[in-house]
């Protein structure tokens, strides 16, 4: 018996990752759909989504439409009995969502129905949450709301930033889907309603949200940093300057200057917070390369101790 025809969508290295390790696997890839090649970095370059490339790599058909809820005839074309999405970035009209035998599921980076929405992997770290997990779903014509199939829970490490933790719950996903699709080709499952009444959101990342202030408890700056490290990136506003954090870490304490920049402490520079500080180890001050704190402290930072933050 032909194996059942499976197209993937989705966009990012998470993305990517899944669907690398489901070709390994030798699950039947007819196809795969993205976003449209970005614009992206200082250079302003334009390149190809994670989930492209993987397919050029594999001889996989790809297709990146504009706005799919009116460019789906290719996908149709393919015969896909399965569509499985994973952080591809666009609704799914309900012509695909009706066409394939065994539907459409999707991979989801929380335990729905908690943060639903854009960004929960994010979220779940801003917040400080200290567990998190995988969903896959039935997909409906709502943001999030399908049955539940599948959910595991995953730990979220005190070092844990949003990269790491992408990476984990990448790895996670694909074990997950390894482990179901045959029982989902089987007819072997169980779907669960989602208790509506439960649900939170994670709504898309507002650019707002990249600059840092430390009047706060040390360890909401600290969830804060390292929510966005990597991407879209953190940084603190010092004499009218922007100083992006490349890698930092926390220490509570009774004795702050809250909002100040100390200086050098050890081999970290020291920002203060309500009840603590964040301890730099990497910074990137604008218009600079990135540098070790020794490095930024004996250059242009030795001059800056006492400053205020913001």
């Amino acid at each position: 018996m032909e194996k059942p025809r499976i197209v993937f969508m989705g966009t990012p290295s998470f993305a990517s990752n899944i669907l690398s390790g489901l070709i390994k696997e030798g699950f039947n890839i007819v196809g795969a759909v993205c976003q449209p090649d970005a614009i992206v970095g200082r250079k302003r370059e334009l390149k190809p989504a994670a989930v492209k490339d993987c397919c050029c790599i594999n001889n996989i058909p790809v297709f990146t439409p504009e706005r799919i809820k009116n460019e789906y005839q290719d996908i149709i074309d393919l015969n896909p009995d399965l569509i499985i999405t994973c952080a591809y970035g666009q609704i799914i009209p309900k012509a695909l969502l009706d066409y394939p035998k065994y539907g459409c599921i999707n991979t989801h980076g929380s335990l729905l129905p908690k943060y639903r929405g854009a960004s929960p992997i994010q979220s779940a770290i801003l917040n400080g949450e200290e567990k998190t997990g995988i969903t896959i779903m039935y997909m409906n014509e709502k943001m999030d709301e399908g049955d539940i199939l599948y959910q595991r829970e995953i730990d979220i490490d005190i070092h844990d930033t949003n990269t790491t933790l992408f990476n984990k719950m990448s790895d996670l996903a694909l074990e997950m889907l390894i482990e179901f699709l045959p029982k989902l080709f089987n007819n072997d499952i169980n779907p669960i309603k989602q208790d509506h009444s439960l649900a939170t959101y994670a709504s898309k990342l507002d650019k707002d949200i990249e600059q840092i202030e430390f009047n706060d408890k040390t360890i909401n700056v600290y969830n804060h940093i390292r929510g966005l490290l990597d991407d879209p990136g953190c940084f603190f506003m010092m004499k009218d300057k922007k100083y992006k954090i490349i890698k930092a870490f926390f220490e509570l304490s009774d004795n702050t200057d809250v909002g100040t920049y100390v200086g050098l402490e050890n081999d970290y520079l020291r920002l203060d917070c309500l009840d603590g500080y964040i301890k730099v180890y990497s910074i990137k001050p604008e218009g600079k390369n990135t540098m070790d704190s020794k490095a930024f402290f004996n250059g242009q930072g030795r001059n800056l101790v006492g400053e205020k933050l913001g």
